[in-house]
């Protein structure tokens, strides 16, 4: 049975976010908003996390997990960048990206793509996120929040929780939260291929919007 915990967007209550980053580490499963879309998040290291997310979005050990980083120190720890990539990803973060990286040995491998051994990685704009980052002092595992047969991810703590109160242990409300998922960059090749277009601007990567 999921916790409820109402937060506020821009200055979270401390003892809240300290509560809910007890209960990553311990291994639960949140649902969080973000400056894009609700995200499902847990801890790093939990490996049956992995499944529980699998089995409420409905994918296979093909789809690609993204890790929310606090800043771009974080996001060098866990995914090999070289000088172009650094400067790219120094002009658009924080912001509604996500950045698909090869990843580094500090990555367990059952987090890459099976295939091409890379990873989703993404710095938030949203106060929220980078107070329970902060907390945690490292990046959460996530997922967007879309359930199979949706169009759009859940954008409202209390339809995620008529939806999914059982198979979650902690629902963060902090108001209104877009369904616009983010815009997806593939920077493992050299060159930015485009994957996915959503809520980042694609200017600063040379695409046409």
């Amino acid at each position: 049975m999921a916790q409820l915990f109402t937060l506020h967007p821009l200055h979270p209550q401390p003892r809240l976010l300290k509560q809910a980053a007890e209960l990553i580490r311990a291994g639960g499963l949140a649902a969080l908003p973000s400056d894009s879309a609700y995200a499902l998040v847990g801890h790093l290291g939990d490996v049956s996390l992995l499944e529980r997310i699998r089995s409420i979005r409905g994918v296979d050990e093909r789809h690609h997990f993204t890790l929310m980083c606090r800043d771009l120190s974080q996001i060098a720890t866990y995914a090999r960048v070289d000088n172009a990539q650094f400067r790219l990803l120094k002009a658009t973060t924080p912001g509604s990206y996500t950045f698909i990286l090869e990843g580094t040995r500090e990555l367990p491998r059952r987090l890459l793509h099976p295939k091409r051994k890379t990873i989703g990685l993404r710095v938030p704009d949203h106060a929220l996120v980078q107070a329970l980052l902060a907390e945690l002092d490292e990046p959460l595992l996530t997922s967007t929040l879309i359930l199979p047969g949706d169009d759009a991810p859940l954008a409202d703590a209390q339809q995620i929780r008529d939806r999914l109160e059982k198979r979650l242990d902690l629902i963060i409300d902090a108001g209104p939260c877009g369904r616009e998922m983010t815009t997806v960059i593939n920077l493992s090749s050299g060159t930015p291929e485009l994957v996915r277009v959503g809520r980042g601007p694609l200017a600063p990567f040379g695409f046409d919007e």
